[in-house]
């Protein structure tokens, strides 16, 4: 009956391999005409774009989540945008990524299904935040210059640290840093982030902050959208900077930060100068200054001289020898 199972391994036992049951479990995905052609809606959840153009994504309800792929030739006929956080009924085909061992939804055609619920309070919190002025460029304060000391909010095992630190070093290796480590997912990573900025903040030896994280779904960036978070953020008294997943992700503390970077790595590069740029400026600056004291030095001994001239030609002993010379050739003439 399936032909792709090889009679030598192990039938009669009932053995088999791996690759044989898990292609057994794909045509029988295959042989089901239901899910040849289904319609599923949810919200859209861990959203790429590979550098293919297919996509990947979850979709995902209150009950469970499927994993869904779109290759690029079905990807460039979309009419809109997806975005994590959209609501999205999606048409296609269930069958199995053997390599991976996983069922997914192979997606001939995606459309707007309304508004997932995170995407709705995200909205919502952006919306009542920026009312409150939270967002405001008054409120942004400037990253000082020549920053002496780098307060880092992150994970300390993940690799936005090392992709932030790597940075600093290669840029400026002579400017401090500070970790404050915390949680950057999940229900307790709010608190912990909050009690981390507010300890940095506390310090008089930070001069700037970063609060970061990499990318990720929409639910793993979540706590970055907590008001708790947001708050904090806006009453530092250092200048903060966020650096939170990629590119294309936006949070709430992005909005409320004195200055938004891309990812963790442009943090870093916003926070302090790179001194590869900054040693030509110090060289033309001491050329400069060389130049400026050499003149300084020439009009002082000019003046000095000048002044020297002076005081000879005013010196008391001089008019006085002059005088006598003068009475002594008088005399001279009276005597004759």
């Amino acid at each position: 009956m399936f032909p792709f199972l090889n009679p030598s391994a192990g039938a009669d036992k009932g053995i088999w391999t791996v690759g044989e049951l898990t292609t057994y479990i794909r045509e029988m995905f295959e042989l089901d005409y239901r899910l040849q052609d289904v319609e599923v809606t949810g919200e859209l959840s861990n959203f790429t774009r590979a550098a293919s153009g297919h996509l990947y994504f979850t979709l995902k309800d209150g009950a469970a989540q499927i994993k869904c792929v779109m290759w690029r030739t079905q990807a460039e006929r979309l009419r809109f945008r997806p975005a994590e956080g959209d609501a999205i009924l999606a048409r296609g085909r269930i069958s199995v990524y053997e390599v991976a061992g996983v069922y997914q939804l192979y997606a001939e055609s995606l459309q707007p299904a309304g508004r997932g619920d995170l995407a709705v309070a995200f909205e919502r919190l952006k919306e009542s935040l920026a009312a409150e002025g939270l967002f405001d460029a008054e409120h942004k304060q400037p990253l000082p210059r020549w920053p002496r000391k780098i307060g880092i909010v992150t994970s300390s095992g993940a690799a936005a640290l090392r992709d932030i630190l790597t940075v600093l070093q290669r840029r400026n290796p002579f400017v401090a840093v500070l970790i404050a480590p915390t949680l950057v997912q999940g229900e307790l990573a709010p608190a912990q982030i909050v009690r981390a900025l507010r300890w940095l903040d506390g310090r008089d030896d930070i001069d700037t902050i970063i609060i970061a994280r990499g990318g990720g779904s929409i639910e793993d960036l979540w706590a970055f959208n907590d008001e708790r978070v947001a708050r904090a953020v806006f009453t530092a008294r250092h200048p903060v900077i966020s650096g939170i997943g990629h590119e294309t992700d936006f949070t709430i503390t992005d909005f409320v930060a004195d200055l938004r970077a891309p990812t963790p790595s442009a943090a870093a590069e916003l926070a302090v100068p790179d001194l590869s740029e900054i040693r030509p400026v110090l060289r033309s600056l001491s050329v400069m200054l060389d130049d400026s004291l050499r003149d300084v030095v020439v009009r002082r001994r000019e003046s000095l001289a000048r002044q020297i001239q002076v005081l000879w030609l005013l010196n008391p002993r001089r008019l006085v020898d002059a005088d006598r010379q003068q009475v002594d050739m008088l005399t001279d003439r009276l005597t004759r």
